[in-house]
């Protein structure tokens, strides 16, 4: 009888404690009511005597409160929780940012802190692995490799796999000096736009440098965003709707803007097209109006290795003795400079290249959905010469 007194029913949310002859042990069981299949929830702690039973329900119950009424598993890892994560909570997302996530784990988290129990993960033990890299990552890296875990974790939470997100109550610290990022002067960006004319990455280069668009935005850029003669009137321009996303969805309302593209854009991306549309006549290939402006040999999208190793051979061409030292990005910073130098204000330059910029241009740039930004290209048509220098869409050095 004594037995069945021990073993009565729970009320929701009391304690329960029993002896177990096949175990030997105490059993502790908090009841939480039934799962939507109806069956009974009852985490369950166990102990040699009815005191550490009673200590473990209690350490059991603020487990539980922690996570919302969830007992969190014993053995789920930290490596666990960033696969999940990637498998899970990046649906949508480019391809080549999850591969990007995928090797910070790989490489930085896994190694460090992936048999870690998530449970018993402690802020210290973050602290202690995020000061072991400082040597090894620049400050941006580290950010993102503790945005990983950090990112993991709230997702194992929402599943009801982690009580707590240690990775928030740790400050990032300083990595090692990333390599400075350098601005072409306007006699190097002269000889870059003389370069390999007639060829994609010379066009790739004029509209990077002369319009300021991302590398990102332009690798995917399709011929439906290049409007080089609008029919409603509007000066020529291109959309340069940054995504990281499959959907093709902006990340946020600054990415999406039109900007006007200088005099001596337009005949660079004219031949480019007419260019396309000869070979695909030629291959017996209808061309794609809809189609990418700067696809690969395959016809998909460019990487972004492949860019950068055209880039490097332009700027061979051009006479740089270290074209290693530069990279695509630096078109953009150097489209930046240039603008800079030439007076344009920093308000502006922040709008044309989708940057927060003051308060002013935050609540002017809200108002617009696509607007036609013509300050960037008026400048550049002053600083370069607008007039093409060959038929093959070359652009004239500057007056």
């Amino acid at each position: 009888m004594s037995n069945e007194v021990r073993r009565r029913k729970a009320g929701n949310g009391e304690d329960s404690i029993y002896w177990d002859k096949t175990k030997e042990r105490y059993i502790g069981a908090v009841s939480l009511g039934y799962t939507p299949a109806g069956k009974r929830k009852r985490p369950k702690v166990s102990g040699k005597t009815k005191t550490e039973v009673r200590r473990k329900l209690r350490e059991l119950k603020k487990e539980l409160e922690a996570a919302g009424g969830r007992k969190v598993p014993a053995n789920y890892t930290v490596a666990q929780a960033v696969h999940d994560w990637l498998d899970q909570g990046l649906r949508g997302r480019e391809i080549g940012s999850i591969e990007t996530y995928r090797s910070l784990t790989d490489v930085h988290i896994v190694p460090a802190l992936g048999q870690a129990k998530l449970r018993e993960l402690e802020a210290d033990d973050v602290d202690e692995w995020l000061a072991s890299k400082t040597d090894v990552l620049a400050t941006q890296s580290l950010r993102m490799v503790h945005s990983v875990l950090r990112r993991s974790i709230s997702h194992a939470q929402r599943r009801g796999k982690a009580a707590r997100n240690v990775a928030e109550w740790v400050e990032v610290p300083d990595g090692r000096p990333g390599r400075p990022s350098k601005s072409l002067s306007l006699e190097q960006a002269s000889a870059v736009l003389q370069a390999k004319t007639g060829t994609w990455i010379h066009v790739y280069v004029v509209l990077s440098l002369l319009v300021g668009v991302r590398t990102e935005e332009a690798r995917p850029l399709t011929w439906a965003h290049v409007h080089t003669a609008p029919k409603d009137g509007a000066k020529p321009h291109v959309d340069v709707w940054r995504s990281v996303r499959r959907s093709g969805d902006t990340k946020t309302r600054k990415s999406r803007r039109s900007l006007a593209m200088p005099r001596a854009v337009v005949p660079v991306l004219d031949a480019h097209r007419a260019r396309q549309q000869a070979a695909c006549k030629a291959a017996e290939v209808e061309w794609d109006p809809n189609g990418l402006v700067f696809p690969s040999e395959s016809g998909e999208t460019r990487t972004a290795l492949n860019v950068r190793r055209n880039f490097r051979l332009l700027l061979k061409d051009a006479g740089f003795a270290n074209p290693k030292e530069w990279t695509p990005r630096e078109t953009r910073t150097s489209f930046v400079s240039l603008l800079s130098d030439h007076g344009l204000s920093i308000d502006v330059i922040a709008r044309l290249v989708g940057h927060s910029g003051s308060s002013t241009t935050e609540r002017v740039y809200r108002k617009q959905l696509r607007p036609v930004i013509t300050e960037g290209a008026e400048a550049m048509d002053q600083i370069f010469d607008h007039s093409p220098s060959s038929s093959d869409g070359g652009v004239a050095e500057p007056s």
